[in-house]
């Protein structure tokens, strides 16, 4: 009963704030409330005995990876007026996909799998069970394939993050050194001759 209160204050917070993260604009209350998330998600794992699961969403996304956003997020000078330019015509797209996944999600915790009572049921393990163990087992066994495609769709995503950075042009104002040592006289200095001006006796002066 203890456990069942537990996870649905959990599952209700993790709710609450996932929808904070994408209604609120200002982008840094959104990146806090997603770190309210990954805390209610480990909390949720924690109850379904993952605790390396929960441990590594703690230090690693929360720890690391949240807070360099949060510090990118503080110091990059977003114009919100410019990124809210094309909400209102996306927003049917955004509409669309939003109701597709909540459907596909309702499907898929709605199926006799898992209203059944063997998936339901949380199994007791003794002490001398490793999550880590069985989660590197099942990870690179059943689901090797999907694991891999998962890698290279982050390596697309890292190639294509680079290019769009490097596609800018860029002023670089930097004097490189080999171009100095060659430079010539020539190349920088240009010598022009001019007539002399002769002074006259009332103290003007004649070209």
């Amino acid at each position: 009963m203890i456990e069942q209160i537990v996870f649905y204050l959990f599952s209700g917070l993790l709710l609450l704030s996932a929808s904070m993260v994408v209604v609120m604009r200002n982008p840094i209350h959104s990146a806090l409330f997603l770190v309210l998330s990954f805390f209610a998600s480990a909390a949720i794992w924690l109850l379904l005995q993952a605790e390396f699961l929960a441990i590594t969403l703690v230090l690693v996304y929360v720890g690391a990876v949240m807070v360099l956003f949060l510090f990118v997020v503080m110091m990059l000078d977003i114009n919100l007026v410019k990124v809210r330019e094309g909400f209102a015509r996306f927003l049917p797209v955004g509409i669309t996909v939003a109701v597709l996944m909540v459907v596909a999600m309702g499907l898929v915790v709605g199926s006799d799998y898992f209203l059944s009572d063997t998936y339901m049921a949380i199994k007791s393990v003794g002490p001398d069970y490793s999550n880590t163990k069985e989660l590197g087992m099942t990870l690179y066994t059943e689901y090797l394939y999907q694991f891999e495609i998962a890698g290279a769709i982050l390596l697309v995503a890292i190639i294509a993050a680079i290019s769009l950075s490097m596609s800018k042009s860029k002023v670089n104002k930097s004097i490189s050194p080999e171009d100095q040592v060659f430079v010539k006289k020539a190349d920088r200095l240009r010598v022009v001759k001019m007539q002399s001006e002769q002074k006259t006796k009332s103290g003007g002066s004649e070209a």
